[in-house]
């Protein structure tokens, strides 16, 4: 739960931290956080002010910026309320796997003790979020679990579809467009060396995916 005085703004800075971090281990520079943000690194650099005043991040000017203990359980709250609110807009209301996102951003700033633990309860405690991601527990546990992109699959092997890395409505859209929703299985017909394209099977359908789509796309090798 939140208990300091935060601003929906620098809870989506402590958000944007975390996940860069995840990422890429380390102090978060600047400059990534001013373009994961759309915004200025003027910009970014006076928000960082701000979350160290707050004591939710340690900011060295050059050196980047990591969350401090409270600062990342914030930010892990914020991910663990917006993924719980996209399960429930799409397993609840109907919605498609590329429409929740706006509106989890918006939900996931509602305070309340015992929301997240009641939606949680209702929900009857999902593991991961329409897009394959993990929700952290209420003590900030993470669930893993083996998969890898499909980019490293060979002629031959087959997979099923466990997540994405690409959350924008476009490729959501694309991939449900091919019948590549999670729980999907395809398996690698062919690989073209030059441009790392695949052709694949899915169902009783073949497709070409590119590069792109092999590196954003999360399968479980079967």
């Amino acid at each position: 739960m939140n208990t300091h005085l935060t601003t929906s703004a620098e809870e989506n800075y402590l958000k944007a931290i975390f996940k860069i971090a995840e990422k890429e281990p380390g102090p978060v520079l600047t400059n990534a956080l001013a373009a994961e943000m759309g915004t200025s690194a003027a910009s970014a650099t006076d928000m960082l002010k701000r979350l160290s005043d707050k004591q939710l991040v340690a900011y060295e000017k050059y050196r980047g910026v990591t969350l401090s203990e409270t600062g990342n359980r914030i930010a892990t709250d914020l991910i663990r309320k917006h993924r719980l609110w996209e399960v429930f807009l799409v397993d609840k209301l109907g919605f498609a796997w590329d429409e929740v996102h706006f509106f989890a951003e918006q939900l996931e700033h509602i305070q309340g003790e015992h929301l997240s633990e009641r939606l949680d309860d209702f929900l009857g405690h999902p593991r991961f979020d329409p897009h394959g991601d993990p929700i952290p527990d209420a003590q900030g546990k993470w669930i893993r679990r083996t998969q890898t992109r499909l980019l490293t699959l060979t002629p031959g092997q087959r997979g099923i579809v466990t997540g994405v890395d690409d959350h924008s409505p476009s490729f959501l859209q694309y991939l449900a467009e091919l019948g590549l929703s999670l729980g999907a299985e395809l398996e690698v017909l062919e690989r073209t060396a030059y441009d790392q394209s695949a052709k694949v099977r899915i169902g009783e359908r073949e497709a070409v995916l590119s590069e792109k789509v092999g590196q954003n796309l999360f399968v479980r090798i079967i």
